[in-house]
């Protein structure tokens, strides 16, 4: 469905631009059940990558073999430029250092306070870091977010909005080089919902990240994706930029803008 001048810019920019993943003709099963069918797609330097698609369409089985926490049956997982599929446990641990990940739910430490649950992952992260810097670091991270106010606060006397914010500062505490958001707006309200979305694109603009979004949210795709890929049971249905796909008369396509 896409238009033949687009595919050609598609593969023009696959030619020229600099991929930091690569994904070849990925299988994975679940038992019987074929989660991913031979899914190949790419993300560019610098590009907000949406993944669309309904809920167990695949969208999260993706990203978890992107980072290896999952090892699909068949196919190649390239990222900055290690094939992540031969990896051993080691290197797939020095290579998530560079690669932030923002959980559906926050996945904060209820125990710790904002300050402490970015300096958890920070401290171990590099080793050596002096205090002043770590102190630095955080206090970067949390104004990258607007919540330098709460620095002090437990995750239970902040809101859900607030809360995913801290989930995020805690990723971009390490100062990744490509961020993977799971679902990063469900459960909240459709402003803090807009809020997040926003924020998406101000990460990619202050830390110079490659992105990939998994959503059902149209309105979030909408504010952040530079290009989409729309999944339906585990295979890539359609791909292209968003304002051509809500041209789309395909009724599968013409569902997520309903």
């Amino acid at each position: 469905m896409d238009s033949s001048g687009e595919k050609y810019q598609l593969q023009a920019k696959k030619k020229s631009a600099q991929t930091v993943i690569e994904v070849t003709d990925l299988s994975i099963n679940f038992g019987n059940n074929m989660v991913l069918n031979r899914i190949s797609l790419l993300l560019y330097k610098g590009e907000n990558l949406v993944i669309l698609g309904r809920s167990g369409c695949g969208k999260s089985v993706l990203i978890k073999c992107i980072i290896g926490l999952l090892k699909p049956e068949k196919g190649e997982i390239k990222v900055m430029g290690n094939e992540v599929t031969t990896m051993r446990q080691a290197e797939l641990d020095e290579q998530r250092k560079k690669i932030g990940f923002l959980f559906q739910r926050d996945a904060l430490y209820d125990s710790m306070t904002v300050r402490e649950n970015l300096e958890f992952p920070l401290t171990r992260i590099q080793k050596g870091i002096t205090e002043k810097q770590v102190d630095e670091k955080v206090k970067a991270a949390l104004e990258s977010v607007g919540l330098l106010d709460a620095m002090n606060k437990m995750p239970s006397e902040l809101s859900g909005g607030m809360r995913k914010r801290v989930s995020l500062a805690r990723t971009l505490v390490i100062e990744p080089v490509i961020m993977l958001y799971d679902e990063p707006t469900t459960g909240l309200d459709p402003a803090t919902a807009d809020e997040i979305s926003v924020l998406i694109n101000k990460v990619r603009s202050q830390y110079k990240t490659s992105s990939i979004i998994i959503t059902h949210d149209i309105r979030c795709a909408r504010t952040v994706a530079d290009r989409v890929i729309v999944l339906n049971n585990g295979d890539i249905y359609e791909q292209g930029k968003l304002p051509v796909l809500e041209k789309s008369k395909d009724p599968f396509i013409k569902s997520f803008f309903i």
